[in-house]
């Protein structure tokens, strides 16, 4: 069984069509990521697999279930952190955990969790107090709490200077080999090149290209893999890999 199966998801909003027949899969244990530039058709997609939006048409699958049938098995076992994450800002850090943990039947030790993305010397601070690093790294903290099968990851390094870059990639990684499986967005391909198994970019709603980081640089004829992500967002071809 893989951790997410998506076949001809299709979102429209009036005559917009912000999702064109995506099709993909992720195995378990893999990282998967999802890039394009803004307006590509990113967020909708994932809003759509989570079943917080309605997709027109299409099927997703994730660890087997129906993201709305089965909404309350997803919820137990899948992770999600955005970007755009919205807390009470007179809230503390800890509490903020302790609520989160509260509504999960399995959780992970969420004061471990702090400690491992360096936060845990803000657990009594309010949350409108923190750095927007220290407030993304909670935000993936908290993804992490129901110790998930599978997470949705946004833009999950934006705001953070590169040692903490790094220290998150290196969780990950860790995470990965006990099994996660990652679905990420991110604007960094230093960042998708160093944690991606495989990629798909998006333009425009639409597949330009599926598969890995060395696929994408061999089509595009480019050594660099940002140099062959602008080619793809860029030039006007369509390109469906493994």
């Amino acid at each position: 069984m893989n951790a997410i199966e998506v076949r001809n998801l299709t979102k429209k909003y009036g005559n917009h069509t912000a999702v064109d027949h995506l099709s993909f899969e992720v195995e378990k244990g893999q990282v998967f990521g999802l890039l394009g530039a803004n307006g590509a058709g990113k967020s909708s997609s994932i809003e759509c697999m989570l079943g917080t939006k309605k997709m027109d048409s299409g099927e997703v699958k994730l660890l087997g279930m129906d993201p709305v049938k089965e909404r309350s098995k997803v919820f137990e076992r899948v992770g999600v952190q955005f970007q755009e994450s919205k807390y009470q800002d007179l809230i503390k850090v800890g509490e903020l955990c302790e609520m989160t943990a509260s509504v999960y039947k399995s959780t992970q030790n969420y004061e471990e969790l702090l400690t491992a993305f360096g936060i845990a010397d803000k657990k009594k601070t309010y949350v409108k107090e923190l750095s927007g690093g220290e407030r993304q790294r909670l935000f993936i903290v908290l993804a992490l709490i129901p110790d998930p099968e599978l997470v949705f990851l946004d833009e999950l390094t934006t705001g953070l200077d590169a040692r903490a870059r790094r220290d998150v990639w290196n969780i990950l990684s860790q995470l990965k080999a006990k099994g996660l499986s990652i679905l990420l967005t991110s604007h960094f391909m230093d960042e998708v090149e160093a944690l991606c198994d495989k990629i798909m970019i998006l333009k425009k709603g639409k597949t330009v290209f599926h598969g890995t980081v060395e696929e994408a640089k061999t089509v595009s004829g480019k050594e660099n893999f940002e140099d062959a992500y602008l080619w793809f967002t860029d030039e006007e071809v369509e390109y469906e890999g493994v």
